[in-house]
């Protein structure tokens, strides 16, 4: 049966009022003091933690590649110290002609013996008993792949026969190796803690359709529409996820703040390639945003699914 026009005004008007904060009190509890805001805070904080990783991780492996694409090294292998010098000086005059090579250089001694303090101790490179080898840099125009070393190789071992070559990037590989899988484990957490702020958001909407049952049957006999209730819900969600999403940036961003200055103190040089950059910061900005968005469309589908199995 229709209803008369002037019933009809009357029912539009009064479900007019479902719009703003009328409409959110169909939720049982207060904004601040119901536990959503603080679910989404605490996630929305793990991932932002989560992705800074996951960031720094993957500039971190980047720049190592980079720098080390072209690099190679050339020991001499040799325990004479004056065979082992002539073969250095042969190995460098060689390198130096030869085309493809940017820069040649052979390390300094002082250096060697830094290197090889923390294991042999101090002074222990000052006299021959533990020989080391005379090692030289060399960077090449383009990556060290396998036919460039095998070439490298063979001019070498005429003039320099105790040397060796090895490209810079094999030494590394498994540690970029192990850099890698610590940013898929960072992006798995990530989308983790994704599936948990959405299961928690389904969850507090299956809670309150429950609580309000009844007046949700009253709105629908007064000509409600499933997207006006939807709308209700989505709205006071929306609301707490952007609460919650403020409070987790801030408090992630602290965190990220106090490990920097932590890793900072290391002086390390793998560590220092993996600062955040301003496109990182732009990505971390957006977390928040990514956030609300999915709590409004998991509450906004939870609950027009669930109107349409209850009523």
């Amino acid at each position: 049966m229709k209803k008369p026009p002037v019933l009809a005004r009357a029912v539009a008007h009064g479900l007019s009022g479902l719009r703003g904060e009328r409409g959110a009190q169909l939720l049982p509890q207060a904004r601040l003091a119901g536990p959503m805001p603080w679910v989404i805070a605490i996630m929305i904080a793990l991932t932002t933690i989560a992705a800074a990783g996951a960031l720094a991780l993957n500039n971190i492996a980047n720049a190592s590649r980079a720098e080390l694409s072209g690099g190679v090294t050339v020991q001499i292998v040799e325990a004479a110290p004056a065979e082992r010098d002539r073969q250095a000086e042969a190995a460098l005059e060689q390198l130096r002609a030869m085309p493809g090579v940017v820069s040649a250089a052979l390390v300094p001694k002082e250096e060697l013996d830094r290197l090889m303090e923390p294991w042999l101790g101090e002074n222990a490179g000052g006299g021959e008993a533990i020989p080391l080898p005379a090692l030289i840099d060399v960077r090449l125009d383009g990556a060290a792949n396998r036919e460039r070393l095998d070439a490298l190789r063979k001019r070498l071992l005429a003039l320099a026969p105790a040397a060796q070559v090895d490209a810079q990037a094999s030494w590394l590989r498994p540690v970029v190796s192990a850099v890698r899988s610590l940013q898929y484990l960072a992006l798995a957490l990530i989308l983790l803690l994704a599936a948990a702020s959405a299961a928690a958001v389904w969850l507090a909407a299956r809670t309150a359709l429950g609580g309000n049952r009844e007046t949700i049957e009253v709105v629908h006999h007064l000509g409600g529409t499933d997207a006006q209730i939807a709308r209700i819900f989505q709205r006071s969600v929306a609301r707490d996820a952007v609460l919650g999403g403020i409070s987790g940036l801030a408090v992630g961003l602290i965190a990220i703040f106090a490990m920097a200055r932590r890793f900072a103190v290391l002086n390390s040089g793998m560590l220092a390639v993996g600062g955040l950059r301003p496109v990182d910061w732009a990505l971390l900005a957006l977390i928040p945003l990514a956030g609300v968005l999915l709590a409004t469309l998991t509450a906004r589908f939870t609950v027009v699914a669930a109107l349409r199995r209850m009523l």
